[in-house]
C-alpha cells in the first residue's frame, strides 16, 4: 500500500492544524504556497512540525481523527516532545 502521513503545520505565532496525506512533500508546498486557500493560507500556517508515516491510509485517518479530538496543549506537548524548537522539518524540501 502507499505512503500515508499525519502531519501537523504551524504558523509563525503557532497556530497549528492537523491534517493526513498520501504526498507529504506536495501537500506541505501546497499549503506554503496557499493554494487551497481557506484557514492555512488566511493565517500563515505552513510550517511543518510534526509528522507521522503509516502504511495504510486507515490508520493515518484513524490518528488523525485522535489528534484533532485531543486540547491544544496536549498537541502542543506531541509537538514539543518531537521538535522543541518548532522548526520547520519541511524547510530544505525541494519542489
Amino acid at each position: 500500500m502507499r505512503r500515508s502521513y499525519v502531519y501537523i503545520l504551524a504558523s509563525l505565532s503557532r497556530s497549528i492544524y492537523t491534517g493526513v496525506t498520501t504526498d507529504i512533500q506536495n501537500r506541505v508546498w501546497e499549503h506554503k504556497e496557499g493554494i487551497f486557500g481557506g484557514h492555512t493560507s488566511k493565517y500563515k500556517i505552513n510550517r511543518l512540525v510534526y509528522y507521522e508515516e503509516f502504511s495504510d491510509i486507515r490508520d493515518a485517518i484513524s490518528r488523525e481523527k485522535e489528534i484533532k479530538g485531543w486540547l491544544r496543549k496536549r498537541k502542543i506537548e506531541l509537538i514539543e516532545e518531537n521538535n522543541p524548537q518548532w522548526l520547520d522539518l519541511a524547510a530544505n524540501w525541494g519542489r
